[in-house]
């Protein structure tokens, strides 16, 4: 009887297949998925989306704002400030709708809006169209607040996340109602009376004042728990300062 032929040379080529695929199956199984490649415009399209192309022609629309001023143009200048104002609650709103806020947009919206704000008490402080006080209420408070949270960060090499206050943001909403005002008073004096803007502007000084008391108390406070021991007075910091700040 003859013997029985085994397979020329199965054994080995199966046995190499069979350890190729396990090694590329243990490999896919131990190996985390590679995320593709990140298109460069892609990642450009997504900074500049359409809230921050919206902030971006808010503060494009400022130099615009400020030579139609210089004109006497008062109807454009109250128009393009109106208009620059609409976008700041645009921008917003479609961020959130459409879940595209950026890293950004959380920083380029809150600086066009002051841009827009300061550039308008100043303009508006010197031609005498709002009272001085006012200007130099409004404007304090935000060098106030900017030099803070600078120095905060110099003494303590730590970034605060400042949230707006209900404070805060009903004084913006009001220096922009005065701000529309004063413009319009200027483009039609019988539509914005004398007394209606005395009372927006004080009741405007009065909360951007408490605003700011407020921004300080809280950087003082923050302040307080980040700051670290060479920052404090001696004795100052106490057993339950630490243990605090060790929580946070």
């Amino acid at each position: 009887m003859a013997p029985a032929r085994r397979p020329r040379g199965r054994g080995v080529l199966s046995g190499r297949r069979g350890h190729g695929h396990g090694a590329r199956a243990a490999q896919g199984r131990g190996a985390a998925p590679q995320a593709p490649p990140r298109d460069g415009g892609t990642a450009v399209l997504t900074v500049l989306n359409i809230p921050n192309f919206l902030t971006l022609l808010r503060i494009v629309a400022i130099p615009l704002f400020l030579i139609l001023l210089e004109d006497y143009r008062y109807g454009e200048a109250l128009a393009v400030f109106v208009a620059a104002g609409i976008t700041d609650g645009l921008d917003g709103a479609i961020a959130r709708l459409t879940h595209t806020k950026t890293t950004l947009g959380a920083y380029l919206d809150p600086a066009a809006d002051k841009l827009l704000l300061l550039s308008a008490f100043i303009a508006l402080g010197f031609m005498h169209a709002v009272p001085r006080w006012l200007a130099v209420v409004v404007i304090s408070r935000d060098v106030v607040i900017v030099l803070g949270y600078f120095l905060l960060f110099m003494l303590t090499q730590r970034t605060m996340q400042v949230q707006p206050s209900v404070f805060g943001k009903l004084s913006t909403f009001l220096q922009l109602t005065a701000v529309t005002l004063v413009l319009v008073s200027l483009w039609r004096a019988d539509l914005a009376r004398e007394p209606v803007r005395v009372v927006v502007f004080y009741v405007t000084g009065a909360l951007t004042a408490v605003s700011g008391l407020q921004y300080m108390y809280r950087g003082l406070a923050w302040f307080a728990l980040a700051a670290p021991p060479a920052a404090l007075e001696p004795g100052q910091r106490t057993d339950d300062t630490a243990a605090t700040r060790r929580r946070a």
